[in-house]
């Protein structure tokens, strides 16, 4: 199981959250998702997986994704 963190600056309500979350869950190897709207921190963990398609999951739902 692999654990992957990062932010999204542009997430400002919830709406922005569920959007974030709902093309993150479509990431093949992603098993879960935690995302804290006052950090603007999302934690993903799976396996195999990719930041490639974790980038562009964020940039479909219209964020940009920041690693740390």
């Amino acid at each position: 199981m692999q654990t992957l963190t990062f932010s999204v600056p542009g997430m400002t309500c919830g709406h922005c959250v569920a959007a974030v979350d709902e093309e993150l869950a479509k990431v093949p190897g992603v098993a879960s998702r935690s995302i804290d709207l006052d950090s603007k921190q999302v934690v993903v963990t799976g396996d195999e997986l990719d930041r490639g398609a974790i980038d562009a999951a964020v940039d479909e739902a219209g964020y940009e994704t920041v690693w740390s």
